[in-house]
C-alpha cells in the first residue's frame, strides 16, 4: 500500500493540515501543531505555508 499525504477529516482544528501531516509521519498531532506555531512566530511565513497546504493537500477520502 502506498503512503499518501491527506488532510485529516477527524483530527482537525482548522483545515486538518497538521493532523494529516502527523498521520503521514506517524507523530502526535499536537507536536506538529506546536512546531507550526513556532514557525509562524519565528518568521511569519508559516501562515502562508498553511494556506498553501490547505489548498494543495487533498482531503482524506471517506471510508
Amino acid at each position: 500500500m502506498e503512503k499518501r499525504l491527506y488532510r485529516s477529516r477527524t483530527d482537525r482544528m482548522i483545515a486538518g493540515v497538521c493532523g494529516g501531516i502527523a498521520k503521514y509521519f506517524d507523530m502526535d498531532p499536537t507536536i506538529v501543531r506546536l512546531l507550526w506555531v513556532l514557525i509562524v512566530m519565528l518568521g511569519g511565513s508559516g501562515i502562508l505555508a498553511y494556506i498553501i497546504c490547505w489548498i494543495v493537500i487533498p482531503e482524506e477520502p471517506i471510508g
